[in-house]
């Protein structure tokens, strides 16, 4: 079931996505040759609770990190650990925090080094997915317009869209209705109404959008090995402009 937000409960998200916003910037200045993908777990997990929150990562569904951190051809999920980054990696660094009972819920793809050009403009458009799918959230379009909106971005540039993992409802939960796929789905029909909040975020693969899960039960791969970029956050539906609730930036 979908849950309209009253005004007051959007601001509590917006407090919680501003949790979650600041942790990325201190992930990304964090971000380095050498750095273990669990040092940057625990810089993001001691900020969280240093801000009066909950990693709201940590131990849902049995996930046993603060947060999730997906180098390359990780797609999602990736188990924080002793990897040590390298020159031209890419890292996704998905943060979610609960603050005060509400959620918030966003992912920054980050360049490590001399990113290859082919992989630095995967990310980048990656973002523009993003952007482009919000022209749409705005009441009166559906779910779809969305979706649809980011498959064609991507596949403009002859990138591939993740199908297996979709955006989604988030509020009191980090997981709520609707999905948000980020490819066009006749089954995603809702009709988007002000106080609507869900988390849109593109999944986009440099090679076939075929991936699979590994054994620990978490971490998605490409099939292919090659890279993935994710951009994610939560948003606001209003009867204007939608509301970044983990971003400061400007809508572009």
């Amino acid at each position: 079931m979908i849950t309209i937000k009253s005004a007051q409960d959007i601001e509590r998200m917006r407090a919680a996505g501003k949790v979650v916003e600041d942790t990325l910037k201190r992930l990304e200045k964090s971000v380095r040759i050498g750095v273990t993908t669990e040092e940057l777990n625990r810089v993001a997990e001691e900020y969280i609770r240093s801000r009066g929150a909950y990693p709201t990562c940590l131990n849902y569904n049995g996930y046993p990190k603060a947060i999730c951190i997906s180098v390359n051809e990780v797609v999602v999920h990736g188990i924080p650990g002793p990897r040590k980054l390298k020159d031209g990696d890419i890292v996704s660094c998905d943060v979610c925090a609960t603050l005060n009972g509400f959620v918030g819920d966003a992912t920054r793809t980050f360049l490590v080094g001399n990113v290859a050009e082919e992989t630095r403009k995967l990310v980048e458009v990656t973002k523009e997915c993003f952007y482009k799918g919000i022209e749409f959230a705005r009441p009166g379009y559906r779910v779809s317009d969305i979706s649809k909106a980011i498959q064609s971005h991507a596949e403009s540039h002859g990138y591939g869209v993740v199908r297996e993992l979709t955006g989604h409802g988030v509020g009191r939960s980090l997981h709520e209705d609707p999905e948000v796929p980020n490819f066009y789905s006749p089954r995603a029909r809702q009709r988007l109404e002000a106080g609507m909040t869900i988390a849109v975020e593109p999944m986009i693969t440099l090679g076939s959008r075929e991936v699979w899960q590994l054994d620990d039960g978490w971490t998605v791969t490409t099939r292919d090995g090659k890279p993935a970029a994710h951009y994610e956050n939560t948003i606001a539906i209003t009867d204007g402009d939608p509301i970044l609730l983990t971003c400061s930036e400007a809508l572009v």
